[in-house]
């Protein structure tokens, strides 16, 4: 499978624009577009943070990873949950039908960017604030990326098109 059949999955921190870049690049792309974190909602009935109030962090990564890894698209743009990269079985399958993006900012733009993080549905563990997330999750990012977008002072547009160019440039 070429580049050019493989789906695109973004990946990286809450707040950095996986799904905003992720509908235009689908745009621009001539691809579907999908959101994992609608795909966990839509298959347990409830927002995220009720699934992970009701079943904890690691019931909650259970189900993504399962969701994930149940995926079956084609010429798809995906832009995962934040933590997505903690499910192996679901990394597994994106690597192989898919380019995986990360979409990477620094953690004083992000700091700026994310309030409320338990709205958000966003995994913590108990006494876990966003620097100890973020030291955690950019190694793991960094481990699945096939390609990684620096996108402190980038726009959407400027993004997707990093995108476009880097993976253009895989061929």
């Amino acid at each position: 499978m070429d580049n050019k059949d493989k789906n695109i999955v973004l990946i990286g921190m809450p707040g950095v624009g996986k799904s905003t870049a992720g509908v235009v690049l689908a745009k621009v792309a001539g691809y579907q577009f999908i959101d994992a974190d609608l795909l966990i909602q839509k298959a347990e009935g409830k927002k995220l943070s009720e699934i992970i109030e009701e079943v904890g962090v690691d019931g909650f990564l259970e189900i993504e990873n399962r969701v994930n890894a149940s995926v079956r698209a084609k010429r798809s743009v995906i832009a995962t949950g934040g933590s997505a990269v903690y499910g192996e079985a679901a990394m597994k399958h994106y690597k192989k039908t898919a380019v995986i993006v990360y979409l990477k900012t620094s953690y004083r733009v992000l700091s700026r960017r994310l309030r409320n993080l338990k709205s958000r549905g966003v995994v913590l563990r108990e006494g876990q604030d966003l620097k100890a997330l973020y030291n955690e999750r950019v190694p793991l990012y960094e481990k699945y990326a096939d390609i990684i977008i620096n996108q402190d002072g980038l726009g959407i547009e400027e993004t997707v098109a990093e995108i476009l160019d880097k993976i253009a440039n895989m061929e």
